[in-house]
């Protein structure tokens, strides 16, 4: 289904705009996180903890695979919509092409560093025999599809400035959907080892990036193909505006990366397989805050540009009230259902690892009481074209703050890196306060100024 997007961004009242947009955003990334969560089941349940510790090992360098991808799509989508605000259809047609090619640049340039530097990065890691072999394995499969199947992550956003908010769900859902049967097909039937899984996913991605595409090529959308013109101004804008998202990938993986190090030599197999509970227990949760943040972005964006300041705060307001709601649920359940989510991911084989993952995942899920906040407010900071504060909150929460945390609970042992999501979510939740009351300030004298829509 598609709307005119310019009249939804611009006159639809902001609560009935966070349903409309909001809500299919939510259940896009909570559809695109099944299959993340069931690839976990599959290869704890099918191939046991040792490739289940391989796959979580090298986790963080297949998502910093993508990580240019992301860049590319998230800056060029702010831009876009800006632009769009401001009436500058043609500037905008030429950032959305331009990044369609720059992401197929990078993927190739992404997939050719990964496949040959994975063994040599394991090896610093300190992942040896057959769960080294497996992490390999694993990694290389996605760098030699990446150039195939990476642009999904842009055309999710480029899908709903264009309006097509329902499109852009159900496609996900198809693409968690064929993940799934895949997933099955190649470990289940065909017993392949990791390298099936991750040829599940980048299989499903790369059809759902081709059935994205198709409304695009035939000129349908707001963003239209054209000739593009590339200048250092427009790339470097893309790439101001898209590092906030970038560095929280690339700092929160780095940070996966010294986690994994540091639990290796304090629990070894069995805490980086608990810590695999966590982040997969985690994908649960956090891309429903990403889809509501995100899906919104765009109208935020189009109003800023268009100086509609109090409808942006209104905007913005929504989404600060639906996240805490959906996170303080979210720890409930984390809490309450600890075993049981455990379970899912640990064979009952293994009583020593479910026992320790469910502790873990007691202690983890205080962080999401808080989290929301800052999480909030990167997205609302970025959405506005200021990346600045918004890289400051990103790069502080996935690597400045987590790290200082490792030292400081050092002494706690294995409770103090399960407690450590949470810490960092009390101090950048103090950070980005004091950021969006400075905000606050400037948008008001900015009201003042500029005559705003009338909510």
């Amino acid at each position: 289904m598609r709307m005119d997007s310019k009249t939804l961004f611009s006159k639809v009242t902001p609560l009935k705009l966070f349903f409309i947009a909001a809500i299919p955003g939510m259940v896009s990334m909570f559809a695109s996180s099944i299959y993340s969560t069931l690839e976990g089941m599959f290869i704890g349940q099918y191939l046991g903890g040792t490739a289940f510790a391989a796959v979580n090992l090298v986790m963080p360098l297949v998502l910093i695979n993508f990580s240019l991808a992301d860049l590319i799509g998230v800056g060029s989508s702010v831009s876009i919509s800006i632009y769009l605000g401001k009436k500058e259809d043609k500037r905008a047609n030429n950032v959305f092409t331009s990044s369609i090619i720059l992401i197929f640049a990078a993927a190739i340039l992404m997939g050719i560093f990964m496949f040959f530097a994975s063994p040599t990065i394991l090896r610093l890691m300190g992942a040896t025999g057959e769960t080294a072999e497996l992490a390999v394995q694993y990694i290389r499969a996605y760098a030699l599809c990446g150039p195939f199947c990476t642009i999904v992550f842009a055309m999710d956003n480029y899908l709903r400035i264009s309006g097509i908010i329902r499109g852009s769900m159900f496609l996900n859902i198809f693409m968690s959907f064929l993940t799934i049967v895949l997933l099955f097909v190649f470990i289940v039937i065909c017993k392949m080892s990791v390298v099936g899984s991750a040829l599940a996913t980048c299989t499903s991605m790369f059809v759902s990036a081709i059935i994205a595409l198709l409304p695009f090529l035939r000129g349908k959308t707001v963003s239209k193909f054209c000739k593009p013109r590339f200048s250092a101004s427009m790339v470097k804008k893309i790439i101001i505006c898209g590092s906030p998202t970038f560095l929280n990938n690339v700092a929160g993986r780095l940070t996966s990366i010294v986690m994994n190090v540091v639990l290796l030599r304090m629990g070894g197999e069995m805490a980086v397989a608990a810590y695999g509970v966590l982040m997969y227990s985690s994908d649960l949760i956090q891309p429903c805050l990403y889809g509501m943040n995100d899906s919104l972005q765009p109208a935020i964006g189009y109003n800023w540009g268009a100086k509609a300041y109090d409808r942006v705060k209104a905007i913005a307001k929504c989404v600060f009230t639906a996240s805490a709601i959906a996170s303080c649920i979210a720890t409930a359940a984390m809490f309450f259902l600890s075993t049981p989510i455990a379970s899912l991911f640990v064979d009952a084989n293994e009583p020593g690892l479910l026992e320790m993952s469910s502790n873990a995942l007691k202690l983890f899920c205080f962080a999401y009481l808080i989290r929301w906040f800052s999480f909030s407010a990167q997205g609302f900071f970025s959405a506005i074209e200021k990346p600045l504060p918004a890289s400051i909150l990103s790069v502080s929460s996935a690597l400045v703050f987590p790290i200082i945390i490792i030292i400081v609970l050092l002494p706690l042992g294995l409770n103090g890196i399960w407690l450590n999501m949470t810490g960092t979510a009390i101090l950048t939740g103090l950070l980005a306060l004091f950021m969006l009351k400075k905000m606050q300030k400037k948008m008001k004298a900015e009201t003042n100024k500029v005559p705003s829509e009338t909510l």
